[in-house]
Order: C-alpha cells, then sequence, then structure tokens
C-alpha cells in the first residue's frame, strides 16, 4: 500500500498558529477504518479527515472524519479544511465550488479568493433542528455556573445542523471564562438529551469588531475544549436568528473562539430565519502549516 499524503492546516485562523488544527489524510481510500482510528489518535487533533475518491463522485469527494476516539458523521472545521485541501492538492484549480459527501450528505463550500489565492471559505450547512429547551439549574450546575449567569431572556436549547449541541446564552465574559464542566453531573445530566456536547456564549468580546464571544466542550467527542467549531456555530447562528438576538432574524455577525485556550479564531456567521425555512453559512480563513506521509 502507497504512502498516504496528508496536510496540517490551521481552520479558523487568524494567522499561521491560530485557528483550530486539521490533518487532511488525501487518497485514503485504501485505509481501513482501523487504521484511519490509529492515525486519528497518532496526530491527536480534535479531528482528523480522510478523503476516499480523487474523482467526484455524485459531485463531491467522499469524506470520513475522526476525533482521537471516535468517528463523526460531520464537523465544521475539517469541512472548511477539507475543501481548502482538496483545491489545492486535488482540483488545481481555482473552482468557486468544492462539494463533500459525509454520512450527513453533501456538504457545499464556496471558496472565495483574493489575489489569486483562497481567502474566505464558507459552508453551508443542513437545515437546523430545534430540540425542547434544557432545565436551566440543571444545565447550570453541568458547566459550573450560577444559574443567575444565564441570560434568562433566551432558552438553553439543542440545535443540530449536522451535529447537535446545547447552546447555553450567558450574560457576560466573567461567566464564560469561569465555565468548566462538572464531569460527575455531565456524565449522568446529559446523557439522554438530544445533544451532548455544549456551546456557551456571550454578547461581550475581547475584541471590540466581534459581536460573540463563544467557548465550546466536547467531552462527549473526547475532547475537553475545541478551539474552533463550525458545526457549534452553525447551531448557535440558527439560534441566533431564530430568537433575534440582534433585533433581526437576518444574522451575518463574527464571533471569536479559542481564546482561553491560547488559540485565537474567527468565524463568520449568516443565517436568516423563518418557521419553514433557516439557511445557515459558516466561513473562516485556512492556513496550510505543513505536508508529510504517513508511512503505511
Amino acid at each position: 500500500m502507497p504512502n498516504i499524503p496528508f496536510l496540517i492546516l490551521d481552520v479558523f485562523a487568524t494567522g499561521k498558529y491560530t485557528g483550530n488544527q486539521l490533518a487532511v489524510c488525501l487518497n485514503a481510500g485504501n485505509l481501513t477504518d482501523v487504521q484511519m482510528q490509529q492515525i486519528a489518535r497518532e496526530i491527536n487533533f480534535s479531528e482528523t479527515t480522510f478523503v476516499t475518491t480523487v474523482e467526484p463522485v455524485n459531485g463531491g469527494y467522499n469524506t470520513r472524519i475522526f476525533t482521537p476516539t471516535t468517528e463523526l458523521p460531520f464537523a465544521g472545521h475539517p469541512t472548511l479544511g477539507t475543501a481548502f485541501a482538496i483545491q489545492q492538492e486535488i482540483i488545481k484549480d481555482a473552482v468557486e465550488r468544492v462539494n463533500l459527501n459525509y454520512q450527513v450528505g453533501q456538504i457545499p463550500v464556496d471558496l472565495n479568493y483574493l489575489d489569486g489565492e483562497v481567502d474566505i471559505l464558507w459552508m453551508h450547512q443542513q437545515q437546523p433542528k430545534f430540540y425542547d429547551a434544557v432545565d436551566v439549574e440543571m444545565l447550570a450546575a453541568v458547566i459550573g455556573v450560577s444559574p443567575t449567569d444565564i441570560d434568562a431572556r433566551y432558552p438553553i436549547e439543542p440545535i443540530s445542523t449536522g451535529l447537535p449541541f446545547i447552546i447555553v446564552p450567558l450574560k457576560n465574559l466573567a461567566a464564560v471564562s469561569h465555565a468548566k464542566l462538572n464531569l460527575e453531573l455531565y456524565a449522568h445530566s446529559v446523557a439522554n438529551l438530544p445533544a451532548q456536547a455544549i456551546l456557551v456564549f456571550c454578547p461581550e468580546t475581547i475584541d471590540p469588531h466581534r459581536q460573540i464571544h463563544v467557548r465550546v466542550f466536547t467531552e462527549c467527542f473526547g475532547i475537553p475544549e475545541d478551539p474552533a467549531t463550525g458545526s457549534a456555530n452553525g447551531c448557535l447562528a440558527a439560534y441566533l436568528a431564530k430568537y433575534q438576538y440582534f433585533g433581526s432574524p437576518n444574522l451575518d455577525i463574527t464571533v471569536e473562539q479559542g481564546i482561553e485556550m491560547g488559540r485565537s479564531s474567527l468565524l463568520y456567521l449568516r443565517a436568516n430565519y423563518t418557521p419553514d425555512n433557516c439557511p445557515v453559512s459558516i466561513g473562516g480563513r485556512v492556513i496550510n502549516i505543513a505536508k508529510g506521509e504517513f508511512i503505511l
């Protein structure tokens, strides 16, 4: 079996060595499930992707996503990063769109260019699914904050745009910074909810040019905290649009994430909510950090 080429990318980056790290393995169609999981564990990033086709299948490239412990049906920063890698290493042309074929279906990614180089990539996520609100006192205890830290004007609500997250509105940066999973409570409190991963946010930001500050806890995927989470922010975009958090069902904002982890990240969120339809798009930049091969 030939060696497997891979890229190391920073996704939702504000510069080199920021954003969320991603390994993309190309021409990986001959790898077994066990080998993919072993490679993802060896890399030990929050996710590693495997492009298993070198030619489009139904207009898209078959792709699988693994955390160090499990396979995911969809994830956000792997989608942007993998589309970038396919454009750079497989297509090698300034195409406007790259489609990825996942377990959840086909996800399109649009590529914008600046001076001939890929600039911002936009993924278009699935229609959001909204679930019943979660008890405030229970969730506050799980994330280690006071119930009074939660913004009572809005619900705590699980949402999915391909991967489900519990969206928790907090009042300020102090509450977001203080949040920490109580693992003993977490294990049994969220087990039967539609989502186990948790996004907390507030309208106070460290960078005054951003509108929302975010942290994402993904202990259920074997990752205590994620520095930039496109899938979770897709759920957040739908939530903010649905509840007109900024006074309108139309959303076009920027989000900061990963600062507490030393991995400053920038995400662009767009959504337009109606009761029958809510298109969600998440954008960001990708930077190529390294190339290599896995020796098989």
